[in-house]
């Protein structure tokens, strides 16, 4: 959409200006309207269900199986030796405890080093240009892009010279 507009026409849309960018005050009012620039991130899964899935692989499927087949026997041939059987199902509940406790530690380091590597981004405001982190940009904002920078939020070239862009990163791959 954007695209279909003339610089002038963005810039007054947006109410801001190219030589300018925002006052502060329209970058607090403009974030709690549209929010801050980041995705969203998935929905946590309740360590109950991390749990259950602890449980969705062949070969635990096939030790639970065989616990309760051991525990059939020894009841049916009157045995109530049902020691193998419990010691199955200890092992496995006590695996899934680890696979819990291993996924959330993982969970907590992406977590850091999605902190530590927070990306940052030069802005226009008050006719200063200021860098602030990537998810503080937003709308109307005017960015400034230097060679080797990631473009830190969608956003319409307003001014280039020898633009070069490396699309590898815009390929997904599944």
């Amino acid at each position: 959409m954007w695209q279909n507009f003339s610089v002038e026409e963005i810039l007054e849309r947006l109410k801001t200006n190219k030589q300018y960018g925002l006052r502060e005050k329209e970058v607090i009012f403009r974030e709690e309207q549209y929010g801050k620039n980041e995705l969203k991130d998935k929905k946590k899964e309740s360590i109950f269900t991390k749990f259950l899935k602890q449980f969705n692989d062949y070969m635990i499927i096939i030790l639970i199986i065989a616990s309760i087949i051991s525990a059939v026997i020894s009841f049916v041939q009157g045995e109530n030796d049902y020691i193998d059987s419990i010691i199955i199902i200890g092992i496995v509940i006590f695996n899934a405890i680890l696979g819990v406790i291993q996924e959330a530690k993982a969970e907590k380091a992406i977590e850091a080093l999605k902190e530590m590597i927070a990306p940052k981004a030069k802005v226009l405001r008050d006719g200063k240009v200021i860098e602030v982190d990537a998810k503080g940009i937003v709308v109307g904002d005017i960015i400034i892009l230097e060679a080797g920078n990631f473009v830190p939020a969608d956003a319409r070239l307003i001014e280039t010279y020898n633009l070069k862009v490396e699309e590898a990163s815009l390929t997904r791959r599944n």
